[in-house]
C-alpha cells in the first residue's frame, strides 16, 4: 500500500513540475489495461469508453486503484490547468528483455519450456489475454505522446491476439519442441482473487485517431521472444525461485 501512495505521490509531483514547464509540449501517463478490472462480456473487446469492473477493496484494489487515480489526477491537470496530457492503457506488452522470475506468464512458460519442465496452467486454462509485442507498443506510446488528444486516453494492444492460458502453453510446446509439456494445476492459495476471465482491447481510437495498427502476430512475437530467451543465461542457467 505504501509504494502505491508514493506512486500516486509520483505522478502529482511529475504533473507539478510540468506545470512550471512553459514549454511542454506533452505529458504521457503510462496506465494499465487493468483499471478494467473483469469486464463484462458484452464490453469484450473493451474500449476506451468502459468504466471498469473494479474492485476497490479486493486483493488487487492497490494496484487497480493506484492507476485509476493516477488517470484521475492527469486529466484533472489537463481541466484546470490545460496541461497536454495524455493517457496509454497498455494490453500486456512482451519481448526481449523481460526478467525470468518476473511472475508474468510468458516469461514463466518460456522459462519452463526453455529447460523442459512442465508448464503450470492454473484453473481450467480458459481465461483469455492479449499480447502485443514490443515493437509494435512502442510505436504505439510514440504515437500516442505525438498524436494523442490532450485529455484522452488510448487502449495500446493488439486485439487479434486473444487467446486463452490452455492455449498460449499448447503454442510454447509447438514452438519450443525439445520435451516441454504443460499440465492444468489449482490456483495457489495466496493467488489473489477476483482475475479478470478476458482480456483483449478495442483498439479502434488508436487506430483512427492515431493510425496504429500492430504488425506482429503473436506466434511470430512469440517466436522472436523464445530466440532471445534461449541466449539469455537467466532462462537458460538459473533454477526459477
Amino acid at each position: 500500500m505504501q509504494k502505491n501512495k508514493k506512486y500516486v505521490s509520483g505522478v502529482k509531483n511529475l504533473l507539478e513540475l510540468a506545470r512550471k514547464n512553459k514549454d511542454l509540449e506533452g505529458f504521457l501517463f503510462f496506465s494499465s489495461s487493468e483499471i478494467y478490472g473483469d469486464p463484462d462480456p458484452s464490453s469484450i473487446p473493451t474500449p476506451e469508453t468502459y468504466h471498469g469492473y473494479v474492485s476497490s477493496i479486493g486483493p488487487r484494489a492497490c494496484y487497480d486503484e493506484s492507476k485509476r487515480l493516477g488517470e484521475t489526477i492527469t486529466i484533472i491537470y489537463n481541466e484546470q490547468f490545460g496541461l497536454p496530457t495524455t493517457i496509454v492503457r497498455p494490453f500486456n506488452v512482451f519481448g526481449p528483455g523481460m526478467g525470468y522470475a518476473d511472475r508474468r506468464v510468458l516469461p514463466m512458460y518460456a522459462y519452463k519450456a526453455l529447460n523442459s519442465e512442465v508448464i503450470p496452467v492454473h484453473g481450467d486454462g480458459h481465461q483469455t489475454r492479449t499480447f502485443c509485442y514490443i515493437t509494435d507498443a512502442i510505436e504505439g506510446f510514440l504515437r500516442v505522446i505525438l498524436k494523442g488528444k490532450p485529455g484522452h486516453s488510448y487502449n495500446i494492444g493488439n486485439e487479434e491476439n486473444e487467446i486463452s492460458m490452455r492455449n498460449l502453453a499448447a503454442l510454447f510446446v509447438k514452438l519450443e519442441g525439445r520435451g516441454a509439456s504443460y499440465e492444468m494445476v489449482p490456483y495457489p492459495a495466496n493467488y489473489p482473487a477476483g482475475e479478470p476471465q478476458r482480456r483483449c482491447p478495442d483498439i479502434t481510437k488508436a487506430r483512427t485517431d492515431l493510425l496504429f495498427i500492430p504488425k506482429v502476430h503473436l506466434e511470430e512475437g512469440l517466436r522472436r521472444f523464445i530466440d532471445w530467451c534461449s541466449t539469455d543465461p537467466q532462462y537458460t542457467n538459473k533454477k526459477q525461485a
